[in-house]
């Protein structure tokens, strides 16, 4: 039924966009195949003699599993069943020889799934949640409310899903991974850290649908069990670094392990990212004219529209302008300064120590005690491609002396909360990496929430504009004026997947969106929170945002951000408020969340026409007086 509606959409959707019709008779159908598919079997690592069978079985849908292999149930006596312990094993019905072709298998998709969308699926797919109870072996499945039955579901599945994306989609938004559930076979081949076959999720362009294709790696005999690697990756060839992976589904104990976070070496700063290089020292920088409008080059439609300070005017001529406001990253400052010493630009060197999540939470640490996890204001975080064991040492310690232990997992490098999870499940948390590398972070489980009157208390943060005009020396400032965010539903810890209950971000999807000028904001927290005066609370939001700078400076690059002394550069930081639960004195605690380069600022020119005015007269001119900036 799913694959039918799949196949419906498609059909609708090509005759929408004009896709090209089936390839004409005479043509070698089996070239076109390759022709469509050779770079996806090369990455997914199909060896290619098993391509032409593929092929057939792909274009006349045969799945013939059943003639190779069965399924047997392990049955356990009363209270011998242990968690990791096989319910089912898949065993070889043939000899299989990894160099024959003809084995390669179909295995359909029980259930694809976006995470937000996981929920309703379960709710308004009929069968769907019964089908997934009983491929999950949920125990007294039968006997639970519809309610039970889902939360249960949601629990599980993450023991059964693998994820895929399309890396060539043209947004963030289409990137997003997708996890899909194996049938009923599929999901019951057991794992092995020595498999002998593998199964690889693949996207057929002949009807747009996905499945995993299982092939041997070893031959096979006859009653022989069939395994596959759970944790096929480069990081599951380190002996501990597989043993964490698998906690997901095998118990693994790491209680009398450190958690403590070390300062990685240098090279882990450069790892990975673009090249880049700093300004030349020896180069004669030229001061901006000042006999003359200083002429601006932006990439950015509201500064193009909303600067109109009489001393600047916009050009569409890089090489004329003065200031370049770039939306791309640019690396290359060592010729800049040779060859347009006397250009402004937006962005330092190295910047992305505080703009990449993983480097923020680093840079920040520094501003902590030796040893410890870095100050107040940053939340507990780690890094799940370098520090796993570390965190889920953390995650045992937490579980074992009764602490919260509730998790928001975030890619490194996107904004806007996507692919960003919140759970306290273990095997959730640990699956999430392989859709992309991942932080995971303490969710803040007792935040200070805003009451609205026609919800109740809601989770929201805090978004401040900062500026920075200096490294060498140090000056930053924040923009007085502040953004809010708010959830959309009452907040508790159930329903972790609920986004506008945990999230804020409500201004990119079809819904309600809050909005409230800071002014307004500042009178009612005080009313809702008596006992703390706002100016209090900024100041310390201010010295947190100060501390970021203070550890994003003290190291050179790529350690830490570069001087420039033709930069100047706005981020965004968003930040959220948590109570104390040291046991002393009640107190709020701002908790740094990420920083943003080239922030939408819509808004920010909605609500003050003279926003850009006053970032660039602060960055460029060093003319700050009226121009609504605190120095921090």
């Amino acid at each position: 039924l799913i694959h039918f509606y799949k196949r419906l959409k498609q059909k609708v959707r090509r005759n929408m966009t004009g896709e090209p019709p089936p390839v004409p008779n005479g043509v070698d159908l089996y070239q076109v195949f390759v022709q469509q598919h050779k770079l996806q079997l090369e990455t997914a690592g199909v060896p290619a003699h098993f391509w032409p069978t593929l092929f057939q079985k792909l274009t006349k849908g045969i799945f013939d599993a059943g003639l190779g292999f069965s399924l047997l149930s392990v049955e356990y006596g009363e209270g011998e069943w242990q968690p990791g312990a096989p319910r089912w094993q898949v065993q070889a019905q043939v000899d299989i020889k990894s160099t024959d072709g003809e084995h390669i298998y179909l295995i359909d998709h029980a259930w694809t799934f976006k995470t937000e969308e996981a929920r309703n699926n379960l709710k308004n797919i009929p069968g769907l949640a019964d089908r997934m109870g009983q491929l999950m072996d949920i125990e007294n499945f039968d006997t639970m409310a519809e309610e039970e039955r889902i939360s249960e579901i949601m629990e599980t599945k993450w023991k059964y899903s693998q994820p895929y994306s399309i890396a060539s989609a043209d947004n963030p938004e289409e990137r997003q991974p997708v996890w899909y559930v194996m049938d009923e076979f599929g999901s019951r081949i057991q794992h092995s850290n020595e498999p002998n076959f593998r199964t690889v999720p693949f996207l057929f362009m002949g009807d747009g649908l996905g499945y995993s294709l299982l092939f041997p790696v070893t031959d096979v005999v006859e009653g022989e069990e069939v395994t596959r690697d759970f944790v096929e990756c480069p990081e599951a060839a380190d002996e501990k670094v597989r043993e964490c992976l698998l906690a997901a589904w095998f118990p693994c104990d790491l209680t009398g392990e450190s958690y403590g976070q070390t300062e990685p070496a240098t090279q882990f700063f450069s790892t990975g990212r673009n090249e880049e290089t700093l300004p030349d020292s020896e180069a004669k920088i030229i001061p901006l004219p000042k006999d003359r409008k200083i002429k601006v080059y932006a990439e950015y439609e509201f500064i193009r529209s909303n600067l109109n300070d009489p001393r600047y005017e916009i050009t569409e001529s890089m090489a004329d302008a003065d200031i370049l406001w770039l939306a791309s990253h640019f690396k290359d400052f060592t010729n800049f300064s040779r060859e347009c010493a006397d250009k402004r630009i937006n962005q330092f060197p190295f910047e992305n120590v505080i703009t990449i999540k993983d480097l923020l939470c680093v840079v920040s640490r520094r501003m902590g005690k030796d040893g410890g996890n870095g100050p107040e204001w940053l939340p507990l975080t780690f890094n799940l491609k370098t520090e796993l064991k570390e965190f889920l040492s953390c995650y045992q310690a937490n579980e074992r002396e009764g602490r919260d232990n509730h998790w928001i997992v975030k890619p490194w490098n996107l904004a806007r909360a996507l692919d960003t999870q919140v759970s306290n499940n273990l095997a959730h948390i640990l699956r999430l990496p392989f859709s992309g590398p991942k932080i995971a972070q303490k969710y803040l489980h007792n935040p200070v929430l805003f009451h609205r009157s026609e919800i109740g208390r809601v989770k929201f943060d805090i978004r401040y504009i900062i500026l920075l005009q200096s490294v060498k020396p140090l000056k930053v400032y924040a923009y007085n004026r502040f953004w809010l965010r708010f959830a959309n539903i009452e907040f508790d810890l159930t329903e972790l997947d609920v986004y506008e209950k945990h999230f804020t971000v409500m201004n990119y999807i079809p819904t309600n969106l809050k909005q409230m000028y800071c002014k307004e904001f500042t009178e009612k927290f005080e009313e809702q929170n008596p006992d703390f005066k706002w100016s209090e609370v900024q100041d310390s939001i201010f010295r947190m945002i100060k501390g970021v700078f203070e550890g994003a400076t003290q190291k050179e690059p790529p350690a830490g951000i570069g001087n420039c002394p033709q930069a100047g550069a706005m981020y965004a930081t968003d930040l959220m408020l948590t109570w104390s639960d040291d046991g002393g004195e009640k107190r709020m605690i701002p908790q740094m969340l990420e920083f943003n380069w080239m922030p939408d600022c819509e808004r920010a020119c909605q609500y003050y026409p003279e926003f850009f005015n006053n970032v660039f007269n602060t960055l460029f001119l060093d003319d700050t007086d009226g121009q609504n900036v605190t120095l921090l």
